[in-house]
């Protein structure tokens, strides 16, 4: 679907203040909030800029949206008088998030429009991820700064979207026996999604539970596992038999197979 037929962009057209998204983004806001339109709910946006999305947002999700708005400028707070609440301060402080969540309590919605740096993103995740309620969403957007050198820094084994990846991992840490980390945010996440330029991370914290196998005790016909047995046209078939060994070279194939899906990660 055209981004121009989105309720997001028509939106963003009716917004009297100036407002700058990218064209990829609208599709993606109607998939994403599509089911909190015309709901009660605490919408935070970092980031005001001159404004413009503030409208955007109230016209968006309806009247019994509370919009909440976050920046470093003091100036931002003349939107107050159009019935936003707007905070003034640094969303990369831990000081600043605990007083704000102190103030407003746990919200449904938190959209990370401010500075894109590494720091300021990964600290508003840390922070705000959980204050959401269930069923509520930290969506990052401009997560493309990770993949830019000139004023970002990156590339960079710190950047935004590798802390994206350790979060997969923090999540599939639920699975017994795999690696724990110590910023955890585990029993929070229940599912990550990413966009182009955009990162969201579903809140719910009673799916959050830690996995195990489970059985339905039916009747079991003991298959073979042919997962590790060898390709009779490989080399290493022909050095089994000719040796009549009982190894499959598992580790062996791994290695080999591992080389071979290199080129899938240029």
């Amino acid at each position: 679907m055209s981004f121009k037929k989105t309720k997001s962009y028509k939106s963003f057209l009716k917004s009297k203040y100036s407002c700058i998204k990218c064209i990829n983004y609208f599709n993606i806001y109607d998939e994403l909030f599509k089911k909190y339109r015309n709901q009660k709910i605490i919408f935070v946006e970092i980031g005001i800029f001159s404004g413009g999305s503030l409208f955007m947002w109230r016209d968006y999700f309806g009247k019994k949206a509370r919009i909440i708005g976050i920046d470093l400028n003091p100036e931002s707070k003349r939107f107050e008088k159009y019935g936003f609440e707007i905070f003034i301060g640094d969303q990369s402080s831990d000081k600043f998030w605990k007083n704000f969540f102190k103030k407003i309590g746990k919200v449904d919605i938190v959209l990370d429009d401010g500075g894109h740096t590494n720091y300021q993103q990964i600290i508003t995740t840390n922070q705000c991820i959980p204050m959401i309620k269930d069923g509520g969403k930290m969506v990052v957007e401009d997560v493309h700064t990770s993949f830019i050198k000139y004023n970002w820094y990156n590339p960079s084994k710190y950047s935004f979207i590798n802390y994206s990846k350790k979060i997969i991992e923090d999540i599939n840490s639920r699975f017994p026996g795999l690696k724990s980390f110590q910023f955890s945010l585990k029993k929070y996440i229940y599912k990550i999604d990413f966009f182009e330029s955009i990162v969201s991370f579903d809140i719910n914290r009673k799916l959050c539970k830690k996995n195990s196998f489970i059985e339905n005790n039916k009747k079991n016909i003991k298959p073979i596992e042919y997962r590790n047995f060898l390709n009779k046209r490989t080399i290493l078939y022909k050095l089994k038999t000719f040796f009549k060994l009982k190894t499959n070279f598992t580790y062996p194939v791994f290695i080999l197979n591992a080389f071979k899906l290199k080129k899938y990660f240029k």
